[in-house]
């Protein structure tokens, strides 16, 4: 492709864009899901009820060659859909190449049949599961995703005209029209490349009217918001989600492993400055984490330790979100044929999956954490990262189990300590000695039921012993119950230590807010 050379091209481009959206408007918003779903404050909604739908969802690419989602040589397609769905993912993020649908080496009326066949039949397969579809624009020219110079990065690279970028998606948003199982189309995966600029993204997206749209460096950069929004058409209004991705590949292994704590805090500070601010705006708009995941087979304790901590900023803010990925392996990746995915959840051969704990570690977030509509009082879950399990009471053990159904705690915040209390009833969770189980008594003003959030990711509770002896809770993996034990990874100021050999997650522990009804 040739490049735009001046500014004239480029605004040419523009006005011709603006005109397009408005032809993608007319396909996207009638006869399908995304004419009922729209957006209120910071969350996606049924533009019909009013009330809220958490998008949990896990990636699917079609965006390489063959130009098929992966893995239906592998797995029969309704197999395929019903272990998503039994997974307890709601939506899938299906990936595409724009040049699909615009290159004339695909236009022979055989090959685009196949290809119109093969994923029309695929998306109807999942709407059969109840599933939702985002249709994701991946790449323009088939291959893998993603490198800083790639070409397909952003708008005037090699593989990236935007008036063939237009077309793609006209095109898939006419052969999508009054498919009920498609909810969403996201403009484009991962703008990135020397050749990114604010002006441009502003020029190429303003008129838009797709719902999900990214920011810059491989979706991580919304801060250009905060100088200027998105302006959208009275006509279109409350239909735009942001997106993010958030992995652990370019963080230094040595940090998440040695300073897990410091860590965690810092990038988790770091993805809410850069992106998942947008939720808090005056005029909030919703994120959608649309890629984050790890190498499921285990190998990396760093990807480990992050994935954890991806897992406790979902359940606190209740993000949507969409897990990288499903298939276990690739028809053909970077020249090599049956290239293995150990990200996905599915293994190798696609018989089995990968790692069933990840299913474990996800169970909170595939719910709705917080619903906008409930009339029913808020209350606390407390929730354990690590394991992915909730902290409940059974004939006064305190231990973890399922968060299918939580359990309800009390707790308001003071920076000298606060309680814990059981709802419905007057007792409080209190320390009884080191490394011993605690207990929810009727003592609720001694020290020992005073608990205090320590270490920087504020994921410690401590309390005092009757001794005066700090200790913080954690998870005994021998029984699942809940004992007390010296913080791990702090000091006896319970400040973080700069360099710690020990996990502190076994002590991690997340009050979320919640008005999860039963």
């Amino acid at each position: 492709m040739k490049y735009f050379q001046n500014d004239l091209a480029i605004g040419l481009v523009a006005t011709a864009l603006a005109t397009s959206y408005i032809l993608i408007l007319t396909f996207l918003l009638s006869d399908t899901h995304i004419a009922f779903l729209s957006t209120n404050s910071r969350w996606i909604v049924n533009a019909n009820s009013g009330r809220r739908v958490k998008l949990a969802c896990i990636n699917w690419p079609g965006h390489m060659n063959p130009l098929v989602p992966e893995g239906l040589h592998k797995k029969p397609l309704r197999n395929i859909t019903k272990d998503i769905a039994t997974m307890g993912f709601n939506c899938v993020r299906l990936t595409w190449a724009t040049e699909m649908f615009t290159n004339k080496a695909y236009a022979n009326l055989t090959v685009a049949q196949s290809l119109e066949r093969w994923n029309l039949t695929v998306i109807d397969a999942l709407g059969h599961e109840n599933l939702m579809v985002i249709l994701d624009n991946h790449v323009s020219f088939p291959i893998w995703c993603c490198d800083w110079n790639d070409g397909n990065g952003f708008f005037k690279d090699l593989h990236f005209h935007p008036v063939e970028w237009v077309q793609g998606l006209s095109t898939v948003a006419k052969l999508y029209k009054g498919n009920p199982t498609v909810v969403a189309i996201s403009l484009r995966n991962e703008l990135r490349g020397p050749r990114q600029n604010e002006f441009d993204w502003y020029q190429f997206m303003e008129e838009d009217v797709l719902v999900i749209v990214s920011g810059l460096s491989f979706e991580t950069d919304l801060t250009f918001l905060r100088q200027r929004k998105l302006n959208f058409g009275v006509n279109v209004n409350n239909k735009l989600v942001y997106e993010a991705h958030w992995y652990a590949f370019a963080d230094p292994p040595e940090k998440w492993i040695f300073s897990t704590n410091e860590f965690c805090a810092e990038i988790t500070e770091w993805f809410m400055s850069q992106t998942g601010y947008v939720i808090y705006e005056r005029s909030p708009t919703p994120i959608f984490l649309s890629e984050f995941g790890k190498d499921q087979n285990g190998a990396s304790e760093a990807e480990n330790r992050y994935f954890i901590c991806v897992m406790a900023l979902l359940a606190d803010k209740d993000l949507e979100w969409a897990l990288w990925a499903m298939q276990g392996s690739y028809y053909l990746r970077e020249g090599q044929v049956e290239w293995e995915e150990p990200y996905g959840m599915y293994s190798f051969a696609w018989d089995k999956i990968r790692n069933s704990s990840i299913l474990q570690l996800m169970e909170l977030n595939q719910q709705m954490i917080q619903d906008p509509t409930s009339e029913y009082a808020s209350y606390y879950a407390m929730y354990h990262p690590q394991t992915g399990r909730c902290v409940s009471v059974n004939k006064n053990n305190v231990t973890t189990s399922s968060c299918h159904r939580l359990q309800r705690w009390g707790f308001e915040y003071d920076e000298n300590g606060s309680r814990i209390t059981l709802v419905g009833t007057s007792g409080c969770l209190t320390v009884v000695a080191d490394k011993a189980p605690v207990k929810v008594t009727g003592d609720c003003s001694s020290q020992k039921s005073t608990w205090k959030f320590v270490s920087k990711s504020k994921m410690h509770l401590a309390a005092r012993d009757e001794k005066g002896m700090d200790l913080c809770l954690e998870w005994d993996s021998l029984n699942s119950t809940i004992v007390t034990n010296k913080c791990l990874c702090l000091g006896d100021d319970l400040g973080d230590l700069p360099w710690c050999s020990q996990n502190p997650q076994t002590q991690w522990f997340k009050l979320i807010l919640t008005n999860k009804h039963y």
